[in-house]
C-alpha cells in the first residue's frame, strides 16, 4: 500500500482523491491546505488528518508520495520540500513557469533518489491513447498533418489563476496539454511559430502554434481559454496520414467539471466506410495515478512521462511565448 499526501484541496485535489479511493494499492493519509475549511473537508472525505503546514504533515503522517495540486506558483516550494524529505512526487501541470525553476526541481529529486512525474493527463485520455496506438502501429501510414485544439471559457476557480506570474495564463495551463500530447506522439520539436492575443493583464489566452518536429511531421495546436460565456469545453484531435485519418471531438459542459455528460466521438477514416470507434471513456486522471502508483509500488522508473519529456515540453512552451512576443519563428 502506497501512502499519499494530497497538497491542495481544490478541484484537482478532489479529483485526485476520488481516483485514489477507487484504487486498491493507494491510501490518502494526509491532506495539506492553508485554507482550513477546504482542507478539513477534503481530509474528512479521505478519512485522514488535515494539516496547514507541509513540514508538519511530513513529520506527523506516514507518507510515501506527495501529490501536489496547488496553484502553479507554489509547485517548486513543495517539490523541493518533498525531495528534502525523500518522498516521491507527482505534481499537477503546468509544473512551473521557467526552465530555471524546473531545473532546480529536477536536480532536487535526482539528488534525493525519488520518482517525479507531472500530471500531463492527456497522455492518458482514452481517445488520445487510441490515436497513439493507431499511429505507433502504422495504421495511419505516413502522417501528413495533425491538429489539436482545446477551447474553454475562463475558469472561475480563483483570482490567482488570472495573474500571468502565478498561472502562466492559457499558454501554460491549457495550450500545454496539446503541445505535450503532440510531443508524446511525434517526439522532439525542431521549430515553432505562433500567433495569438494577450489579455489586459498579460496572459496569452488565445494561441495558435505551428510545430515542426525533428521527424518532419508538421502540426498545429490551438488553445483559447477566454471563449464567451456558455461555450462548452471543447477539445479536438485530427491526425491525418496517407492511409487513414483519426478524428476525435469532445464537447462538455462548463469547463471540465461536466465531463460525465460530454459528447465524445472518435472516427477512423480511410477504410471501406467511416468507422466510429468504440472507446471506453475511463477516467484519465485515475489511469494516470494508477500508472504512477504502480511504478512506486514496484520500485520501477516512471516511463509514461520522463524528466526529459517534462523539460522538452516546457522548452517548447517557452519557445512559443518567444514567438508570440517576437513575431518570429523560433528554433529549439
Amino acid at each position: 500500500m502506497v501512502n499519499v499526501a494530497i497538497v491542495g484541496a481544490g478541484f484537482m485535489g478532489k479529483t485526485h482523491l476520488a481516483a485514489y479511493q477507487a484504487m486498491k494499492n493507494a491510501k490518502v493519509t494526509a491532506v495539506c491546505d492553508l485554507g482550513e475549511a477546504a482542507g478539513r473537508a477534503l481530509a474528512e472525505a479521505a478519512g485522514c488528518p488535515w494539516y496547514a503546514d507541509g513540514e508538519a504533515m511530513l513529520a506527523g503522517a506516514p507518507v510515501d508520495v506527495v501529490d501536489i495540486c496547488l496553484p502553479t506558483f507554489l509547485h517548486e516550494q513543495y517539490v523541493l520540500l518533498a525531495a528534502r524529505n525523500k518522498k516521491h512526487v507527482i505534481c499537477e501541470k503546468p509544473v512551473t513557469l521557467s526552465m530555471e525553476s524546473l531545473d532546480r526541481m529536477l536536480a532536487a529529486v535526482f539528488e534525493a533518489g525519488v520518482q517525479f512525474a507531472v500530471g500531463q493527463a492527456v497522455r492518458f485520455w482514452p481517445e488520445y491513447v487510441k490515436a497513439k496506438e493507431l499511429y505507433d502501429a502504422g495504421e495511419l501510414g505516413t502522417v501528413k498533418y495533425a491538429r489539436a485544439s482545446r477551447l474553454s471559457v475562463h475558469p472561475q476557480w480563483s483570482e490567482w489563476y488570472r495573474r500571468p506570474e502565478n498561472s502562466g495564463g492559457g499558454l501554460f495551463d491549457l495550450h500545454l496539454h496539446d503541445v505535450d500530447y503532440l510531443c508524446f506522439l511525434f517526439g522532439k520539436v525542431k521549430q515553432v511559430y505562433a500567433v495569438g492575443q494577450k489579455n489586459d493583464v498579460g496572459c496569452w489566452n488565445h494561441v495558435a502554434s505551428s510545430l515542426t518536429f525533428e521527424n518532419g511531421v508538421q502540426a498545429t495546436a490551438e488553445g483559447i481559454i477566454e471563449m464567451p460565456k456558455g461555450f462548452p469545453f471543447t477539445m479536438e484531435l485530427n491526425v491525418v496520414g496517407d492511409a487513414k485519418a483519426v478524428s476525435y471531438r469532445m464537447r462538455a459542459g462548463a469547463n471540465l467539471e461536466d465531463v460525465a455528460s460530454a459528447v465524445r466521438e472518435t472516427w477512423l477514416y480511410g477504410g471501406d466506410a467511416p468507422e466510429l470507434l468504440d472507446i471506453d471513456p475511463y477516467d484519465a486522471y485515475q489511469r494516470e495515478l494508477e500508472d504512477f502508483i504502480g511504478h512506486i509500488e514496484a520500485g520501477t522508473p516512471i516511463t509514461s512521462i520522463t524528466p526529459q519529456d517534462i523539460r522538452h515540453v516546457l522548452s517548447v512552451i517557452l519557445a512559443i511565448r518567444t514567438s508570440l512576443e517576437s513575431g518570429r519563428t523560433v528554433e529549439l
